[in-house]
């Protein structure tokens, strides 16, 4: 089959959307076509390339490897399409809004350099960039009102219905004014039981790993005098006070850069996590999201 002659946007949107939500009958809703149509477009589409797409678990389907190396193709000429038509449209202006959750990890220092990459990508598109507590920012993802959020890995309950690109891995640090006592101890986790401590709110993300290192070394269900993972706050009190804080080293990026506080190095360091991009499975297909995506990648990159 010639399949450069037959192949339409047709089937590539319709084979991008089952492997995004991994079933026809979905697929189908979120194209408002009818199952059979959708169907017929993915048979179609793997008769033209010879190859089959997807395995079948079950009710679903998943994408195997060859499946797998056709969207990466597939994804990127959909967007470039959608690029080039809206470069092309005459909207005089910012019409199109994209609206981006930011994990503290990520609204240091990533986010705001994929921002200004952004603007120069999609000038006629406007960002609408919220912070808050994870649990709030994911409902917002699952419910429509965010298009993605940028940070840490999602956990148990609030990871249900989305999806997560990771960018990079992150640790968690333990950070303190530069002429803190701590500093001289041999066994600075002797410290961690000795001076007040600042810890994540229970529902951040990072929170369960600080609580497990927490009981490693004997302070099991630790209460923090202060919780926070805003930097404005736990960077002046840390620098105020003799108060230790365990925080995203992301968050502080800059601050340890300067050297206006300075990470404890502990025996026994903090499990890493990764950061990256979270979209609802829900979530219908967006070249302003792909564009933000490919700079968040590239900031991170260049980050690394």
């Amino acid at each position: 089959m010639d399949w450069d002659a037959q192949l339409s946007l047709r089937h590539l949107r319709c084979f991008l959307e089952i492997a995004r939500v991994e079933s026809v009958s979905i697929a189908a809703d979120r194209l408002h076509v009818t199952q059979p149509a959708v169907s017929r477009s993915l048979k179609e589409l793997e008769n033209m390339l010879g190859a089959q797409l997807f395995d079948r678990v079950g009710r679903g389907l998943r994408l195997n490897e060859t499946g797998r190396i056709f969207q990466s193709h597939a994804a990127a000429s959909m967007t470039e399409l959608m690029r080039g038509h809206n470069r092309l449209a005459k909207n005089g202006g910012a019409s199109i809004r994209l609206s981006i959750g930011a994990l503290p990890t990520a609204s240091t220092d990533l986010l705001p350099r994929a921002a200004l990459r952004f603007r120069q990508e999609a000038p006629n598109v406007r960002l609408h960039i919220l912070t808050g507590p994870n649990w709030l920012l994911f409902n917002q993802l699952r419910e429509g009102a965010l298009d993605l959020v940028v940070g840490r890995m999602p956990e148990g309950d609030t990871a249900s219905g989305v999806t997560f690109q990771q960018l990079y891995i992150e640790d968690v640090v333990l950070v303190c004014r530069p002429d803190h006592p701590i500093l001289e101890s041999t066994v600075p986790e002797d410290g961690v039981k000795q001076f007040p401590l600042i810890l994540p709110p229970k529902g951040a993300v990072i929170s369960g790993t600080v609580d497990r290192y927490l009981s490693s070394i004997g302070l099991p269900e630790m209460r923090g005098d202060i919780e926070t993972v805003a930097l404005p706050v736990g960077r002046k009190i840390v620098q105020s006070s003799d108060m230790l804080w365990f925080i995203s080293r992301g968050v502080v990026a800059e601050e340890l850069r300067l050297g206006t506080i300075v990470a404890v190095d502990l025996s026994s360091p903090l499990l890493s996590g990764p950061v990256g991009i979270s979209v609802s499975r829900s979530a219908p297909l967006s070249v302003e999201r792909s564009v933000l995506s490919e700079c968040l990648r590239l900031c991170a990159n260049n980050m690394a």
